[in-house]
């Protein structure tokens, strides 16, 4: 876990604000299959590309 969290302020990202969206998104059913995609490293794509899409462009 302490790897992960540090993880996630080499890439910029607060800690706090990436394991609560983590668990939200396991908790909500988050396919296994895709775990990767909440990799410190891979959340970062999402959140932008999520940013993005609401600003719509």
């Amino acid at each position: 876990m302490y790897s992960l969290l540090e993880t996630a302020k080499l890439n910029g990202i607060n800690p706090q604000e990436w394991l609560a969206d983590v668990l939200d998104r396991i908790g909500k059913g988050h396919p296994i299959n895709r775990i990767d995609e909440l990799l410190p490293w891979n959340w970062v794509v999402e959140s932008v590309s999520a940013s993005f899409d609401e600003n719509g462009l």
